[in-house]
């Protein structure tokens, strides 16, 4: 019997939002804005240089454009599934979508740098709710026997959006200007919340749910929200700025870092004793949905961390442009396309742990082969490293979250679902923060290694100077000429080592968190606790 058809969820056609429509065509409305969204994560990375010149602002300040997006998304995720519970799926989903793409327009005209950090707010705001109430109502809408495909395209959404994200914006920003990144969400959103109003459905049995809680009255858990709003905020914070800061020798960050896990404690704490939490965290005492999140967030920490390092790798070792950085990507992005059918039809036959640890391993391998990249690769080569890694992608994400809701009760998947959420947008702000934290400490234990034989001593060292004496003509007359080239070629060097360093690194934690995928229950053995309920 396949995992994937684990009744543990104990499925009904009554929770469907597909109504009398077809659900492949719902799969498709309610996916439009939430790619919008997750593409707005990634675009804007390209563009701060142009926003930086547009508002007559420094680059360090443009970086607020993407920190106070974060920080809002990570503050409204968690608490999705409790607003959805309380507004209506429908409802929250439709504001969401209208929330997102008003803060776009807003984005997009700002004439400074104040409105377009507020308008940045407003849009995490509503951008946070999307992702979370699409995964809701995939897993209400289709039976576990058909939930790999519909979760492939939701894989499609969530994975290869990040991954187009820079390539993009870095063409729209070069062919047009840095707001239109921001102005093309607004006919998308306009159309999503037609397309959403005529078609997709508010089920009874999900009206009745509603009803039934608002009839004890709406008791706002005010401790908790205030809790899992400043702890993952703070955190958001700590992570997205920590390396900018030199982490907890800055005051700031050793002040948010340390209200930050009090806060998160007391969150967890809390939760466990109230009655009516806004985050249900008894769910991950359901063993395979703590797993998943353990999966979710170590394949957030993957591709994030990835995005960003092999286009950083690019551009500082190998000169490229933002554009052609984002390109060598993008290869990778249609490797994952192919796969993502073929990964949701095996999600729906074969034992999930057989796809899951397997491509665990792939993406180990992935890192393994990125290890023995240089500083004279070819384009074909860096796309090939992006790609290989991009094959796995699939076959972890569509299992994990067919497996995360085997044995939770029906009435708990928005809550699930943004609990899995915050798991993806977590490991992709601490994969971003642990791999640039390696990539810095690495480059300067490899810079001080190669410097530390460059002396009169070290007769290659001799021998250079000799030779550069006539290959650099004028400049290799003199010593700094000399020295300064040199160095460009050390520093070089280092960095390149560096990445190298920070993908051995990164591939022994996968390989770490690999036998995880083993320990999932099939349905038989899932059962939700009691409470989580």
């Amino acid at each position: 019997m396949a995992s994937a058809a684990a009744g543990g969820h104990e499925w009904t056609p009554a929770r469907s939002v597909a109504g009398k429509a077809n659900p492949w065509l719902i799969v498709g409305m309610i996916s439009l804005p939430t790619f919008m969204e997750v593409l707005d994560t990634s675009i804007a990375n390209v563009s701060l240089n142009h926003i930086a010149g547009g508002l007559s602002i420094s680059y360090d300040q443009a970086t607020w454009v993407l920190t106070s997006y974060l920080v809002a998304n990570a503050i409204i995720i968690p608490i999705s599934g409790w607003l959805t519970e309380v507004i209506g799926r429908k409802r929250y989903f439709m504001i969401s979508i209208a929330l997102f793409t008003f803060a776009s327009f807003l984005c997009g005209i700002a004439p400074n740098l104040q409105v377009l950090i507020i308008a940045r707010i407003l849009q995490g705001v509503g951008g946070g709710g999307l992702a979370p109430v699409e995964q809701s109502m995939l897993a209400d809408t289709f039976p576990p026997e058909k939930r790999g495909m519909a979760f492939a395209t939701f894989a499609i959404v969530v994975v290869v959006g990040p991954v187009f994200g820079p390539t993009l914006g870095g063409v729209i920003t070069d062919k047009a200007s840095w707001h239109w990144i921001f102005l093309i969400n607004v006919p998308v959103g306009i159309l999503s919340l037609i397309l959403v109003q005529l078609f997709v459905d508010e089920p009874d049995a999900i009206k009745e749910e509603r009803q039934r809680r608002l009839s004890k009255g709406i008791r706002i858990d005010y401790v908790g929200f205030a809790l899992v709003a400043i702890g993952l905020g703070l955190l958001e914070y700590t992570l997205d700025r920590g390396e900018r800061l030199d982490w907890l020798s800055s005051s700031t960050i050793a002040t948010t870092a340390t209200i930050s896990a009090i806060a998160l404690v007391a969150f967890v704490i809390w939760e466990l004793r109230h009655h009516d939490p806004v985050v249900n965290v008894r769910l991950l005492g359901v063993r395979n949905f703590a797993i998943s999140n353990i999966l979710m967030f170590t394949v957030g920490a993957l591709v994030f961390s990835t995005t960003q390092l092999i286009p950083q790798m690019l551009q500082q070792v190998l000169g490229y442009s933002a554009t052609d950085a984002g390109m060598a990507l993008t290869l990778g992005g249609f490797a994952t396309l192919l796969m993502v059918p073929i990964a949701g039809r095996l999600t729906d036959k074969v034992d999930l742990r057989m796809l899951m640890f397997p491509a665990m391993v792939v993406e180990a391998g992935a890192l393994w082969y990125m290890t023995g990249l240089n500083a004279d690769i070819s384009f074909i080569d860096a796309s090939m490293a992006r790609m290989f890694q991009s094959v796995g992608l699939p076959f972890l994400f569509v299992p994990i979250n067919a497996a995360a809701y085997i044995g939770l009760p029906p009435s708990q998947t928005a809550q699930a679902s943004s609990v899995l959420n915050v798991s993806r947008n977590l490991g992709g702000t601490v994969g971003i923060a642990y791999s640039q934290t390696l990539y810095a400490t690495y480059g300067q234990i490899e810079q001080s290694g190669l410097v530390y034989h460059l002396n009169p001593l070290n007769q290659n060292y001799m021998d250079w100077m000799d030779k550069a004496t006539s290959a650099l003509g004028g400049v290799g007359q003199s010593m700094e000429g000399r020295l300064g080239t040199l160095y460009q070629i050390v520093q070089r060097q280092a960095a390149m080592n560096a990445f190298i360093d920070t993908f051995h690194t990164m591939m022994i934690v996968v390989l770490l968190v690999s036998p995880v995928a083993l320990f999932l229950k099939t349905q038989k053995g899932a059962k939700a606790p009691a409470g989580a309920h």
